[in-house]
């Protein structure tokens, strides 16, 4: 099926700002609660949120075979399910409804007065049910810089980094998306001059500059996902900002690895951005240092130009920009990751997500966490407002964003936002 909705010449009837995210050419999904109070699935463009149950009902999906419910969910997970050609046939119709040069629903206001909402006329959700949640551990300069600061120049990447993606199983009861305050968690750490651990509040909050993948139903237990076929099974991508606690981190990672210090709070942008959207900026991954192994080795564009940057703002201040990134710098990318995770059968379901892993860039100001760019505390960054920072203080927002460019055309995925607030203290 073509991809008519990527035609970098159409244009919307609806008003889209020259540097929006979401020009007619995204289309990407969520969930919103409308003001009537009514949870539904939808999309963007510009600043307009458009209620896609509504559209259903009203007959504009007509010529797709769709269940008359899909639309009317609290996640994507049933769409997500229905496959590649469903998502490719929704969002080239509704590019087609939204075109300039048609004037079914621009002509119609009762119609407009059902579908279309402005974006304080809403609040997003969680876009999917995120049934299990792996983050990886794919950055080779993120590797190389912790390896560095905990071991040494010599011996920063473990013996089996450069053979397979290495990854970890993190807990999905947690993740929530933007705007949505975290708490500073509460955990044992071992401070240094010390050989009994302690507990109380982390002192050493950190972000992790990431992005993940929604999959969608993908293999039955034992059968593992060509490389080759990898990204039919991958529906979009979100903004994820991996919230860590380094000294809890610290004292709890050996002999199994992250647990609290991870799976107090992952928080993720509210649109999905598809595959298909993104497909005019594949670009040529790094190149492998040692030869991988036949199951891991693919050929063509598999990594993706999305540039990042993460933000701090303190309270009552105005935001500094600490980092800036790119998703291209990952050495292992989403279809070696799949693979990989597939490899001994293991079941991939609709609304799974799975993290890159904190995405670092070659230079020290493209870090993708406080860890890095303080060098775990011992630099500290200036904010706007002259206070300094080693790790994130309480009521500190950090903002992410990310977005694609390429010949005057823009795809972004908006934001993701998260305030700190301090430890929980009960009532």
């Amino acid at each position: 099926m073509p991809l008519s909705a990527n035609n970098p010449d159409k244009k919307s009837w609806l008003h889209v700002d020259k540097n929006s995210d979401f020009p007619i050419q995204n289309i990407p999904f969520g969930v919103f609660l409308t003001r009537d109070d009514v949870i539904t699935i939808g999309t963007r463009i510009g600043d307009t949120a458009i209620d896609l149950g509504a559209l259903h009902q009203l007959g504009y999906f007509k010529e797709i075979p769709l269940t008359d419910d899909i639309f009317l969910q609290d996640t994507l997970n049933d769409f997500i399910a229905d496959g590649r050609k469903t998502w490719r046939a929704v969002r080239n119709k509704i590019s087609e409804i939204f075109d300039s040069e048609n004037d079914t629903l621009k002509n119609n206001n009762k119609h407009k007065e059902f579908v279309l909402f402005r974006l304080d006329e809403i609040e997003m959700q969680l876009p999917v049910q995120i049934g299990d949640y792996t983050d990886f551990y794919s950055s080779i300069e993120h590797a190389t810089n912790v390896g560095t600061m905990f071991r040494d120049p010599e011996n920063a990447l473990l013996p089996n980094w450069l053979h397979i993606p290495v990854g970890y199983h993190g807990r999905s009861s947690s993740i929530i998306p933007s705007g949505i305050p975290v708490r500073r968690p509460k955990g044992q750490t071992l401070p240094g001059d010390t050989k009994t651990p302690i507990y109380g509040p982390s002192k050493f909050i950190d972000f992790e500059l990431e992005m993940a993948f929604i999959t969608t139903d993908a293999n039955d237990l034992g059968e593992p996902i060509p490389i080759d076929e990898a990204e039919e099974y991958i529906f979009g991508l979100v903004l994820l900002n991996d919230w860590s606690a380094r000294d809890i981190q610290k004292w709890e990672y050996v002999p199994l690895g992250p647990f609290l210090a991870k799976n107090f709070a992952s928080s993720i942008s509210p649109w999905i951005v598809t595959l298909d959207a993104l497909a005019p900026f594949k670009v040529q991954g790094p190149k492998p240092l040692k030869e991988q192994l036949e199951y891991l080795q693919y050929k063509g564009k598999k990594s993706y130009d999305i540039n990042l940057e993460v933000a701090i703002q303190p309270q009552g201040a105005k935001e500094t920009v600490v980092s800036k990134s790119n998703f291209k710098y990952m050495y292992w990318n989403m279809s070696q990751q799949l693979a990989h995770h597939t490899v001994n059968g293991c079941p991939v379901n609709s609304g799974d997500m799975m993290g890159s892993g904190t995405i670092s860039g070659p230079t020290k100001d493209s870090y993708g966490s406080m860890l890095e760019l303080t060098w775990k505390g011992e630099k500290p960054l200036e904010m706007k407002d002259g206070t300094k920072r080693k790790f994130i203080n309480d009521n500190d927002t950090v903002i992410m964003r990310g977005y694609s460019e390429k010949d005057g055309m823009r795809i972004g995925f908006g934001e993701v936002s998260t305030k700190l607030l301090p430890v929980y203290k009960k009532k």
